[in-house]
């Protein structure tokens, strides 16, 4: 999965998000991401990831292998 694909996918499920995708080992595979979003305030951070995960759909452990997640509330 391309990385613009993976900031596509969570701005289109978390609108005005700020992503910044980094592929760790240059296989397409294993992504980090840093993604600060207003609709993380107030939530626990295990739902803040659950709402990027959410982005991805089913995407995660297929076509996109690992996702190093670091979310930040705006």
């Amino acid at each position: 999965m391309a990385a613009h694909d993976i900031e596509a996918a969570i701005v289109a499920a978390l609108p005005g998000a700020l992503v910044e995708i980094t592929d760790l080992v240059g296989d397409g595979d294993h992504y980090a991401a840093k993604v600060t979003a207003a609709q993380f305030s107030g939530i626990p951070r295990v739902r803040q990831h659950q709402l990027v995960y959410n982005a991805l759909g089913g995407r995660m452990g297929g076509v996109l292998h690992a996702l190093q997640l670091t979310t930040i509330p705006a």
